[in-house]
């Protein structure tokens, strides 16, 4: 048995090792040990902060994960009011500055030009080399306190490096998504049911002010540090004091330069705008700052900004295009999303030939009309949108644009609740797009798994009458759909070309049907598409309660107990489950024979690989394809079928896909053996 002390120097030295690890990986791009070996170390650590809670360093690295629940963020005063830079977009404007700093202060001094990083802005206050508070930028004179959110992003040092750091100092920077980080966020959104993020900066901005550390630990959260201020720096200027920032373990970004001409600062600024679309972040502009702090003094500040630095912002890229028509589109939840149809243009590299125009507020507020011609910039470099109207152009016989009070797909009159943009169908047992939607998830791969109906042959069904919910799968019979047919193309001729269910289709539908009665609760439960429940909180809810029956009548107190349920999963579940016609699809289901309660050999054996996704590929010795899915999921892991850049890990067997391969070796995903996967999970 280990006693106190030797738990002490252990969990110093695990701690010590854990943060060179985290600052390898989240700043310096260089981790030096495999993701399982950081998870067995941090494993460790937490055995022994467990052993011995008192030990526990309340800056622990096993703190990153978050836990505390603020329901009301403290407001705090800055040490020093964070000011607003001056913007511009022209280049006139950045002559004049440049000519009134050198009025004022002669031409003996240099400029240093970092790039303007589109997120959220953050202070940090260290004290004898630990992060004491983190602070929004709020009005400039006092903000919010998100400490304990801010502690879950691991590019920020909870420790500093070294020892030549200031006793008390503030450091300035950034908090973003990158762009990959924000796609996975907002396919992870889509797969549970929820809307997407328009942009990272509001993805960045809304996870920095949730209420469950917890859960802003699941964001992909990263920050730059741009910015030092206290009475003790090593240097009496900006540049020598971030380099030594980064010293210390500060994410301070490589993309600074020394300028001493406003020429140098245009060619820059010209380089980037350029170059940003291939940055892995968003930018939209340059920061022009003097560089000795001497020269701040001088120059001074006005009421809201500084006098010794600007900000050149870029235009965002525009393109003008015509208006030809607007079609509304209903989702599987049955909301109403107005989109476009524009003349073909280019913009930012791509052909645009739609774009979103959200809801009836938006067109109201733009007052565009069919036929206008329409400015389109693409919001956060990644959605399309109408930002305006040339007026000058607007057709003579232009209307107003009314948006539709019925459901284009059924007919049904639209709702919108109170307080709400959106306009929603309410028909949702009729519309033809959110049956087909809510069926189309249901027989999903990683839900029930009926790969022989295709989206093609759903609609047959549906139209056809034969289908309106997952259960009437379960009731139909081979007369139903043998000899069902479907025209897919007429030509000039009149002739027209036609599908239809013959005995081998019919057959392989009917099986597939069947085989999925086997499928285990966990996947069935996933596949009711109850809001906010994927995969993982799918098969935790599974796991806690085992049965339908005893998940179907719990309460919302009782839900937000379990692990990864908070408050608007479990309000989704409670709602899902007071619907009489939900409770009759499920009872229908279950007379059906399709999976209702947990098998033992479906019960979760550990975690070992929690929050890992792995994609296993080629033949393996001891286990066939399904077999691996299961057991990598029994170990808090989740299977994937594509390798892509969030996956933690390749299983290889024998004749591997060669285009898994390589798109792991592309990415850098580590490539494991059955062997070491086995190890992993200690069997």
């Amino acid at each position: 048995m280990m006693d106190k002390n030797d738990a002490r120097a252990r969990i110093e030295e695990l701690t010590e090792q854990l943060n060179q690890h985290n600052y390898r990986y989240y700043v310096l791009s260089k981790p030096v040990v495999s993701d399982y070996e950081f998870d067995m170390l941090m494993k460790e650590l937490e055995d022994l902060e467990t052993r011995f809670p008192e030990l526990a360093d309340p800056d622990s690295p096993t703190k990153r994960v978050g836990g505390d629940i603020t329901k009301d963020f403290e407001q705090v005063r800055h040490q020093y009011p964070m000011l607003s830079l001056s913007n511009t977009y022209s280049e006139q404007e950045l002559i004049d500055f440049d000519a009134r700093v050198r009025k004022a202060i002669g031409d003996d001094f240099e400029y240093v030009c970092e790039l303007k990083y589109d997120g959220v802005s953050i202070s940090l206050t260290y004290e004898n080399g630990k992060l004491l508070r983190a602070v929004t930028r709020g009005d400039g004179v006092q903000g919010d306190d998100v400490t304990a959110n801010v502690k879950t992003i691991r590019s920020i040092p909870l420790r500093l490096h070294g020892k030549d750091y200031p006793q008390s100092f503030v450091i300035r920077g950034e908090i973003f998504m990158t762009r990959a980080g924000f796609a996975r966020l907002n396919e992870s959104r889509i797969e549970n049911g929820e809307d997407p993020f328009a942009n990272p900066r509001n993805s960045a901005s809304g996870s920095l002010k949730m209420q469950d550390s917890a859960e802003v630990a699941k964001r992909p959260l990263d920050c730059f540090l741009y910015f030092i201020l206290g009475e003790n720096l090593p240097f009496d200027n900006h540049y020598d004091n971030l380099k030594a920032c980064k010293s210390w373990g500060f994410k301070v970004p490589d993309f600074m330069v020394k300028c001493k001409t406003i020429r140098e600062v245009f060619s820059l600024i010209n380089e980037w705008e350029k170059g940003r679309d291939q940055l892995p972040f968003e930018i939209d502009g340059v920061v022009i700052k003097i560089n000795k702090f001497a020269q701040w003094d001088e120059l001074g500040v006005t009421a809201k900004s500084p006098r010794w630095a600007i900000a050149y912002k870029y235009k965002a890229e525009q393109a003008s295009t015509r208006l030809n028509s607007i079609d509304y589109q209903v989702g599987r939840t049955g909301a109403i999303t107005p989109v476009a149809n524009l003349e073909p243009v280019l913009l930012a590299g791509t052909t645009v030939k739609r774009a979103s125009l959200h809801n009836a507020d938006i067109i109201k507020a733009l007052d565009v009309r069919i036929g206008d011609m329409v400015y389109v910039e693409k919001g956060g470099e990644i959605i399309p949108k109408i930002t305006a109207v040339d007026l000058s152009q607007r057709p003579a016989n232009a209307m107003p644009v009314e948006f539709i009070s019925k459901c284009p797909e059924c007919g049904t009159t639209l709702t919108r609740k109170e307080g709400e943009a959106q306009h929603y169908c309410p028909n949702e047992e009729s519309c033809p797009p959110q049956i087909k939607g809510r069926i189309l998830h249901f027989i999903s791969r990683n839900a029930m798994d009926i790969d022989t109906i295709g989206e093609g042959r759903l609609e047959m069904m549906i139209d056809a009458g034969l289908v309106h919910n997952v259960a009437d799968l379960f009731d139909l019979t081979y007369d139903q759909l043998h000899g069902l047919e479907k025209v897919i193309e007429a030509d000039g001729d009149k002739k027209e070309k036609k599908i239809s269910f013959q005995d081998k289709t019919v057959n392989n539908i009917l099986n597939g049907i069947e085989a999925s009665k086997q499928v285990s609760f966990d996947k069935v439960l996933y596949g009711l598409g109850i809001r906010y429940v994927g995969q993982t909180v799918a098969r935790k809810l599974a796991t806690h309660y085992h049965k339908m029956d005893n998940l179907k009548n719990v309460s919302f107190e009782e839900l937000i107990l379990v692990d990864e349920v908070g408050e608007k999963i479990a309000e989704s579940v409670v709602n899902y489950f007071q619907s009489v016609k939900n409770i009759e699809v499920i009872n229908r289901l279950k007379n059906s024979g399709v999976q209702m309660e947990l098998k033992d050999k479906l019960e979760t054996k550990s975690d070992k690989l929690m929050g890992k996704t792995i994609v296993a590929s080629g033949k393996l010795q001891n286990y066939s394809r399904e077999d691996i899915k299961e057991v990598i999921m029994q170990h808090g892991g989740k299977p994937a079928s594509s390798v892509s850049k969030n996956t933690d890990f390749l299983l290889a067997g024998e004749n591997i896909g060669p285009n898994k391969l390589t798109k792991a070796q592309e990415l850098g995903v580590p490539i494991i053996s059955e062997e070491e996967f086995e190890g992993m999970i200690g069997d």
